[in-house]
């Protein structure tokens, strides 16, 4: 049964493995409008009304992504680009071939699924055409939300190059299914399918699809990105790397540039361009004061809060973590006032890689060499402060190289490379921004933090002198204006200097430790 008609739609379901008189005793929903999807949502009991008309899901056991149950097929000729290991584990054709009928047989027997088409990747050189099919509507309108939207001209011509199938109520079996537990995520890179199930996170159909694009884009000369993205009213822009929770969304939402983008992005030869049209930002603590911008898009219709608590009159509590730490909140990228109409910009002039060092040790601003933006790049720092997760009594290192190793199927010399290239072509100026913690075991503040980075993106960090520091033999400026010289260099931060030198050697062999790594 199709709810709307697949004549308009010239790639029908076939495509994705389905047979067909499949589908029969199931009511298919192609391309519906997010109106449509809350209805559908509300109506299935995915989901609740908030105060503002948002929609609130909660995605139950898994509030998060499980990368160690994702995994890629080994075939030929992709096995031989993967840089297999912990995060890019193998899975055999047989295991994928098993798992792919099994969502079919599932997916074939539940009361309806969604169909969605889009595309990923601003730039129409290199714009991936996709479908997500998933057995609920939350996924249809996330997708809305996250990938780009086709015109009403363009959406019977639309040929998915990638397929998700997601059967998030499906449940594996590992012994039987190959799995290493009821949870699985697989890509297929040369069927071009990629299967998800046991797990309702909408996190794992967009960074699928991020996967897919960290792999196809380096062999067209783009280097693919977690970063966001912004510009100057000028133009000049400006990438901001970083792991979770070191200010990446935060401190691209700024009222006075305009926002490429939050999350995904490439670098080809004409620029910088937006993987998505949306972003997914967290809302942990999420203030109308600290981020207002993002604040804002939470109390408008189509935006999906996820795990957000709500008290009995339906309004969000962004301070209240008892579901998960990892609240998030997604919306269509042009709810932010600021946001670029078209996702792309010219060739960066800065470059910012985020960290946030709970050792007290990094400088909350300092000036990379471009080999010493090849080191950090390829290190993804941060740390984790004791007492934020159970067990952690003292900061823990983490490390993900490229600042997304969970998301980067080929070696991370690969995009090192990419990016050294690009740098050195284009003159970019690369920062390394500590908005983690002092030697009182203060975090730095975020008004000090929003003030440096301004420094560096209007160049008036170019002529100011530094000092350099002794451990990481980092560029650290020695005066901004209304930072503090005790902030500026962390040294100075700590009661007894001496325990600060004992640190940064701890934290250097840390850093050295994990890097060789990368000689395998």
């Amino acid at each position: 049964m199709l709810a709307k008609p697949q004549e308009h739609h010239h790639i029908g379901l076939d495509k994705a493995g389905f047979g067909e008189n499949d589908l029969d005793n199931v009511m298919v929903y192609w391309n519906l409008s997010p109106s449509e999807l809350y209805e559908q949502a509300l109506r299935n009991g995915e989901a609740d009304l908030t105060d503002k008309g948002a929609l609130r899901v909660l995605t139950g056991e898994f509030t998060g992504r499980s990368p160690k149950d994702k995994a890629i097929v080994r075939q030929t000729p992709s096995e031989e680009h993967i840089w297999w290991g912990t995060v890019n584990q193998g899975c055999t054709p047989q295991t994928f071939a098993k798992l792919h009928q099994k969502v079919l047989n599932h997916l074939k027997n539940v009361p309806q699924l969604y169909v969605h088409d889009a595309n990923v990747g601003a730039d129409a050189t290199y714009r991936l055409p996709v479908r997500v099919i998933s057995e609920v509507a939350y996924h249809a309108l996330f997708s809305w939300n996250m990938f780009l939207r086709l015109t009403a001209q363009e959406l019977p011509f639309h040929t998915p190059e990638f397929t998700v199938l997601a059967a998030p109520t499906l449940q594996a079996i590992p012994e039987e299914d190959g799995t290493r537990s009821s949870t699985f995520i697989v890509i297929n890179l040369e069927e071009r399918l990629i299967l998800i199930g046991g797990t309702l996170y909408s996190g794992e159909v967009k960074k699928g699809l991020f996967s897919v694009m960290n792999y196809l884009l380096p062999f067209k000369g783009v280097m693919p990105m977690h970063c966001s993205a912004n510009a100057s009213q000028e133009g000049e822009v400006a990438l901001f790397f970083g792991l979770s929770g070191t200010g990446k969304t935060t401190l691209s939402a700024d009222a006075s540039r305009v926002l490429i983008g939050d999350d995904e992005h490439g670098w080809s030869d004409e620029g910088v361009f937006n993987f998505e049209g949306g972003c997914y930002a967290k809302t942990i603590r999420l203030s109308p004061e600290g981020e207002p911008e993002i604040y804002a898009t939470t109390q408008r219709f189509g935006t999906i809060l996820e795990n957000v608590v709500l008290h009995d009159d339906r309004t969000p509590d962004f301070d209240d973590a008892r579901l998960t730490e990892n609240t998030r909140c997604s919306y269509p990228l042009d709810y932010i006032d600021n946001a670029s109409p078209t996702g792309t910009g010219g060739h960066p002039k800065i470059i910012v890689f985020l960290t946030a060092d709970a050792f007290g040790v990094l400088p909350p601003i300092s000036m990379l060499t471009p080999e010493q933006a090849q080191y950090h790049f390829m290190s993804g720092y941060t740390a984790k402060v004791a007492g934020t997760e159970r067990g952690i009594t003292e900061p823990t290192t983490t490390f993900s190289a490229c600042f997304g190793a969970p998301f980067m199927p080929l070696h991370p010399k690969v995009y090192a490379e990419l990016l050294a290239d690009k740098i050195k072509a284009h003159g970019v100026r690369v920062f390394l921004v500590n908005t983690g913690w002092n030697g009182r075991g203060e975090r730095i503040k975020l008004a000090y933090t929003r003030r440096m980075v301004s420094a560096a993106l209007n160049g008036e960090l170019d002529s100011t002198p530094t000092t350099t520091e002794p451990y990481f033999e980092l560029a650290i400026p020695t005066n901004i204006k209304g930072i503090p010289d005790d902030v500026l260099n962390p040294r100075l931060s700590w009661v007894d200097p001496l325990a600060y030198d004992e640190r940064a050697l701890r934290l250097l062999g840390m850093f050295r430790e994990n890097f060789r790594k990368f000689d395998t």
